[in-house]
C-alpha cells in the first residue's frame, strides 16, 4: 500500500476497521450487538462504540447517574467478555 494510501486507512480508523471486518464476516454488525446489549443497561444513557479490531472485541460506553462504564464484546459472537466502571 502507498504511503497515501497507509494514511487514509489510518485516518478512517475504528468505523472502517468495523465495516472491513464486518463486510468480509469475521464480525457481527454494531446494529446486532447494540440491539442485544442496550436492552440490558436499562436506564444508562448509551455515549457510543469503539471498535478494537485486532482482538474483535466491541467497547460500549454507557453512563448512568455520573458513571460512565463500558460493556466489551466479543464481535464475533455477541457475548459479554467484560465490564468495566460500573
Amino acid at each position: 500500500m502507498s504511503g497515501g494510501a497507509a494514511a487514509q486507512v489510518d485516518r478512517r480508523g475504528d468505523q472502517y476497521h468495523a465495516f472491513e471486518a464486518r463486510r468480509t464476516g469475521q464480525v457481527m454488525s454494531l446494529r446486532q450487538i447494540e440491539s442485544r446489549i442496550l436492552p440490558m443497561m436499562g436506564d444508562a444513557d448509551y455515549l457510543g462504540p469503539e471498535f478494537d479490531p485486532g482482538a474483535a472485541v466491541y467497547r460500549l460506553k454507557f453512563m448512568r447517574q455520573g458513571r460512565v462504564s463500558w460493556v466489551d464484546i466479543d464481535a464475533r459472537t455477541g457475548d459479554v467478555i467484560g465490564r468495566s466502571g460500573r
